[in-house]
């Protein structure tokens, strides 16, 4: 046996050691780390439509662990952070609650509540699996400090949080002693970028974070853009993988019930791609799908938004377009045709 054919089963072996079929969903019925109303029934909603009834026809193991639940502690506030105290406590129970279905050898699929619950999930898959890598598909960098943002609303600024690089612009955060930047802004992709604020395009070039629009994806293709990422923050393939998707990324035709939508995005078929692509590494540890608002838009609108949400959660576990596998036990019946 050659050496090059060694080090290729070696690579599998890497890459597979994480995945396991079984999975693990949390709701975090959130609103607080922006300011439109809704976006907290976005758990109620996408369960309703089948999520559970759709995972289990991939034949996963399933377990739903219901809505997280907090209690906000009354803290000092900070100038331009809106409801830090929210932020701060539900995020904590939420990233507890990551490493308890990652310790129990389960992927762990959140769904949201808006994109400032990524600070516990990212938070609790680092703090479990140490090593990790992560897809941002977002129209936005959310990049942002107190600083530098113009609205003040959390969900703008959980990549900055998490991230070592960025600690230092940060004051000190009543609350969120439990909370400290351990993911290198590095072992970070965007996906999807077409709205970007002045001082977060400073920030993605000062440290070359890896980052591809739309313009990217148009010169490039979807496919090739997935792994260009994939190679920029897991060159060795090792990582655990996490992917942390907006629907806003989404083009608002194809998800317009969310809170801050921005024309010209991925097509449902672009975000369905890139997550068969993830899900094909048998890396892909966590998922989170935030941002889906049944309260914008209309019964049709939020339909769409909902149906989109739960595509893009089946292509992340194993859905394919292919066609499903024939259940065990099938495959000896004789086919019936018709003439």
């Amino acid at each position: 046996m050659s050496v090059l054919t060694k080090a290729c089963k070696l690579l599998n072996k890497l890459s597979i050691r994480y995945y396991s079929g079984k999975v693990g969903i949390i709701g975090v019925p959130f609103d607080k780390g922006q300011k439109k109303q809704g976006v907290a029934r976005g758990p109620e909603a996408i369960r309703a439509a089948g999520l559970i009834q759709e995972l289990k026809m991939l034949e996963l193991d399933v377990q739903d662990y219901g809505d997280v639940l907090y209690h906000a502690e009354d803290v000092d506030k900070v100038n331009n952070m809106s409801h830090l105290n929210h932020v701060a406590s539900c995020t904590s129970h939420l990233s507890k609650q990551i490493q308890q279905v990652l310790q129990e050898g389960r992927q762990a699929l959140t769904i949201g509540g808006d994109h400032s619950l990524s600070i516990g999930t990212i938070d609790g898959h680092v703090k479990e699996k140490k090593d990790i890598a992560v897809i941002w598909v977002d129209a936005h960098a959310d990049l942002n400090t107190n600083k530098t943002s113009e609205s003040g609303n959390v969900h703008g600024m959980p990549v900055a949080l998490l991230t070592t690089e960025l600690a230092d612009y940060w004051p000190y955060l009543p609350g969120m002693d439990w909370q400290m930047p351990m993911l290198s802004i590095r072992n970070i992709a965007y996906i999807g970028l077409r709205s970007v604020d002045r001082y977060e395009r400073l920030v993605i070039e000062k440290f070359g974070i890896t980052a591809f629009g739309m313009e990217d994806i148009e010169r490039y293709g979807i496919h090739d853009i997935i792994h260009m990422a994939l190679n920029k923050i897991d060159p060795h393939n090792t990582k655990s993988l996490h992917v942390s998707f907006d629907i806003d990324s989404l083009d608002p035709l194809e998800a317009p019930s969310t809170g801050t939508p921005v024309r010209g995005g991925l097509s449902l078929r672009e975000a369905i791609h890139l997550m068969e692509e993830m899900y094909r590494t048998r890396r892909l540890n966590a998922v989170d799908l935030v941002e889906v608002n049944p309260q914008i838009g209309s019964e049709r609108d939020v339909k769409n938004t909902v149906e989109a949400a739960i595509h893009i959660i089946q292509a992340a576990l194993g859905y394919t377009r292919r066609g499903l596998r024939v259940p065990k036990g099938i495959t000896d019946m004789p086919l019936q045709t018709t003439q």
